[in-house]
């Protein structure tokens, strides 16, 4: 029965041990909600504290997604296979986030759920925000390993595919949030693109993408993310898209999206490079725990 129970803990592996990654992760994922509670308690939320509450909770729950989508990516470019079992962690983080955020939407609302609804009839982009919430909600109750076994691994995993709309969604929804300044959904955008080329090029080269292969990715995705925030801009607000991609050439305004889209790539090529030693060193140090469980005492 205990060891059942530690089993169910969110920072232990399949065999009830502590796990380090693990146990990290959670105290990630904890962090933001203790500053958030911190502020709440100083006072430190502004003059409409459930309105900055609201925003800081759908940030971090977008963020989280990104995050829980790009473990898959990170683990083939790595070769870091443990990192497989804090995506569900990351997830259900995610999830938590958002539930947070519509909670206190409805919140501010006073509980009145018809106005609720026909604010998320009436507009798009909390029909959008609502929509990736529905695909979380249905993500986070079939994430455990009876609901494998009761849906079979087939379907589980196309329902699970949904996990990527839920990012487009999400994304969108943080762009039509943020309005005239989308700098931080840009960033997300970006991050998302390069998390799904990994994808793309881990399937059809049946391998773990290598640094000449991310280059390129990342080129494109850096393209694409200047194109999308220059769009954006000329289209929601009149400015030049001219002005906003040839602030991507400079750093005097400081870092734009497109940048982070350049450091994103330039982290994942060093990945890709440092595999080899990674996998080298894990291999030493499970010899060497090996040793140190045989050696008499």
């Amino acid at each position: 029965m205990a060891a059942t129970w530690k089993r169910q803990l969110p920072w232990t592996d399949g065999s009830g041990r502590m796990s380090p990654l693990k146990l990290a992760i959670f105290l990630a994922l904890l962090t933001p909600a203790l500053f958030l509670l911190g502020r709440a308690l100083t006072g430190d939320l502004g003059a409409r504290p459930l309105d900055e509450a609201i925003h800081v909770s759908g940030s971090w729950g977008i963020r989280i997604l990104i995050a829980a989508l790009l473990v898959t990516p990170v683990r083939r470019i790595t070769g870091w296979n443990r990192l497989a079992g804090a995506r569900r962690m990351i997830g259900l983080g995610a999830l938590a986030w958002v539930l947070l955020h519509f909670s206190l939407y409805v919140i501010d609302q006073d509980f009145a759920l018809d106005t609720v609804a026909s604010e998320i009839v009436l507009r798009i982009y909390l029909a959008i925000g609502f929509a990736a919430l529905l695909i979380l909600v249905a993500l986070g109750l079939t994430s455990f390993d009876a609901a494998i076994r009761r849906m079979g691994a087939r379907h589980w995993q196309r329902l699970h595919r949904l996990a990527y709309a839920a990012g487009v969604l999400g994304a969108v929804h943080f762009f039509l949030q943020s309005k005239l300044n989308v700098t931080e959904p840009a960033v997300m955008a970006a991050l998302f693109l390069l998390g799904m080329g990994v994808r793309g090029i881990d399937r059809w080269s049946k391998g773990a993408p290598d640094w000449r292969q991310l280059l390129p990715l990342g080129l494109a995705v850096t393209l694409a993310t200047a194109a999308i925030e220059a769009g954006w801009y000329a289209v929601l607000t009149g400015v030049a898209a001219e002005r906003v991609l040839s602030a991507n050439l400079s750093l005097a305004a400081g870092l734009r999206p497109a940048h982070w889209a350049v450091i994103a790539t330039l982290v994942a090529v060093g990945l890709s490079l440092g595999a080899p030693r990674l996998k080298r060193w894990r291999k030493s140090r499970r010899r060497a725990t090996g040793a140190e469980a045989v050696r008499p005492a």
